[in-house]
């Protein structure tokens, strides 16, 4: 009788909202941090994030500090504190010399038509940058050695839109430009499963359910 594979699944997390001076510029990549007063404000999301999510289950971050700023947000709404596992090549995608510059001043720069839905097109590459060609190229493998590590576990990973992106692209086998048509919210909780050596996407921004009102 053959056995049905080991399902491992993977919890990313979009990070909380970082604070107004960098929203109002593109900072891909640049180490920036979180609201103060967002994190208060979302309060009741941390803690359904708390209740949600797997216990045991290995914790990554990217290695940005926004990343270990949610977790640590998590672990204070009440999931037990857990040692957080590194992973640089979940970063965000590196936008350059574009780090830093107001919106408005990007579409002067580009060399590719925008995105439908997106400031950019996903083969658009900032000097000094990558593109999110790359971006799904280095996400890739990341999410596979995670599984292949935690194989029949639960991994939460505390990450970024643009990796998150990446990692859904890989497991439907989307490119980078159709990837790039999913909306990533911050604190959005999105499920992948891997099965065997097939990927299933259970969930993309999956919230509290709230009953209906009485009628």
């Amino acid at each position: 009788m053959q056995h049905a594979p080991a399902v491992t699944r993977l919890f990313l997390i979009r990070h909380a909202l970082v604070e107004p001076s960098a929203r109002a510029m593109l900072y891909g990549a640049m180490d920036v941090a979180l609201c103060d007063t967002a994190l208060r404000e979302e309060a009741a999301l941390h803690r359904w994030l708390a209740s949600r999510l797997p216990r045991p289950a290995h914790w990554v971050v990217s290695g940005l500090s926004r990343t270990r700023a949610t977790a640590a947000a998590v672990f204070a709404a009440g999931y037990p504190e857990a040692e957080l596992q590194e992973e640089p090549d979940l970063a965000e995608q590196h936008l350059g010399e574009w780090q830093g510059i107001p919106h408005e001043a990007l579409a002067e720069r580009l060399r590719h038509a925008p995105h439908p839905f997106w400031p950019h097109g996903a083969e658009e590459k900032p000097p000094g940058g990558e593109s999110f060609d790359e971006v799904r190229a280095r996400v890739g493998p990341v999410i596979e050695a995670l599984a292949d590590r935690h194989a029949g576990g639960d991994v939460v990973v505390v990450a970024h839109g643009g990796s998150i992106r990446a990692a859904i692209a890989h497991a439907l086998g989307l490119s980078a430009h159709q990837a790039l048509g999913f909306s990533i919210r911050n604190l959005g909780l999105t499920r992948l499963e891997r099965h065997g050596a097939d990927w299933r996407v259970a969930a993309v921004n999956e919230e509290p359910w709230t009953p209906p009102a009485p009628e």
